[in-house]
């Protein structure tokens, strides 16, 4: 059985709606276990111990979350030239563009030379007041839909062996 782990953070919920939604993409693919775990509580072993990946973040302040950077930080290392080519996915919550989280991310997965497997999944929702950018989000089923089949993507070429 090969296994996706799909890490997140999130403190209004959006992220974490995606990645729920990616999971339950994924989890209809026979042969794939998944894994749903918060940044936090992730580290090196977990990702030693997965076939592949799906990272889920809020964007903040043009870059990915802090608490997804810290993850980053302190698996960079400890995992180097050890998953390398091993295939990986974005899944990006942001208020208005989303594109910083996205190259940052990617540059970190470019240095584990890890393989993209698709473009990242950005949701924009729009939140730009104070009030909106703090409020809990609803991610609207169309983009739900597409984590989803991202899920089920990545899931599916794992159990196929052509990722």
């Amino acid at each position: 059985m090969r296994t996706l782990l799909v890490v997140y953070h999130t403190r209004s919920g959006g992220s974490l709606q995606m990645a729920q939604a990616a999971v339950a993409g994924a989890a209809a693919e026979p042969g794939i276990a998944v894994r749903l775990q918060q940044a936090r509580a992730s580290g090196p072993a977990d990702l030693l111990a997965a076939d592949g990946y799906l990272f889920a973040t809020p964007e903040n302040l043009a870059s990915m979350a802090g608490s997804m950077k810290d993850f980053f930080d302190r698996c960079y290392y400890p995992v180097l030239e050890r998953i390398t080519g091993r295939p990986y996915a974005a899944l990006i919550c942001a208020g208005s563009d989303g594109s910083g989280a996205a190259r940052q991310l990617e540059r970190i997965a470019t240095g584990w030379r890890l393989k993209p497997v698709a473009p990242p999944l950005i949701v924009c929702t729009e939140a730009q007041s104070p009030e909106r950018i703090l409020a809990w989000k609803t991610i609207p089923e169309s983009h739900l839909a597409a984590c989803r089949e991202l899920g089920a993507t990545l899931a599916a070429g794992l159990a196929l062996g052509i990722f």
